[in-house]
């Protein structure tokens, strides 16, 4: 069983930036494929950023060249570095882990889930 732990969202104004964290609970952290995802009112869950065990990084285009996803093995951490902030980025944002390598971290996941989820952390950003 992993535990994750969100935090870091808040409130800021459209062109600012917001760091996410999420702390996991496992001594197996380095073995899992890490994501961040997210949630709008009225949405569907969709996938902002997966960082794979080799290190292997994946973005939604939506977010390409603005967010940023790292992880530190040592801290057990994952990071989410958000610049440039837009109204549309306005969601409840979560970290997910799950053990599945490869094609199910680049983008796999979409069809066959992610096995452990956080509570999520609300951003939100105003115009």
């Amino acid at each position: 069983q992993v535990q994750l732990a969100e935090s870091g969202g808040g409130s800021v104004q459209a062109g600012g930036s917001l760091r996410l964290s999420c702390a996991a609970s496992t001594s197996s952290y380095s073995y899992y494929c890490m994501g961040w995802f997210r949630q709008a009112p009225g949405k569907e869950r969709e996938g902002v950023a997966t960082i794979d065990s080799d290190g292997s990084i994946f973005y939604a285009d939506t977010v390409k060249g603005r967010f940023s996803i790292s992880r530190d093995n040592a801290k057990n951490t994952l990071y989410l570095q958000m610049n440039d902030l837009k109204p549309e980025d306005t969601s409840t944002y979560y970290c997910a882990a799950d053990p599945r390598h490869g094609a199910h971290c680049s983008g796999g996941y979409r069809r066959n889930g992610m096995y452990y989820w956080g509570k999520g952390t609300l951003v939100t950003i105003s115009s």
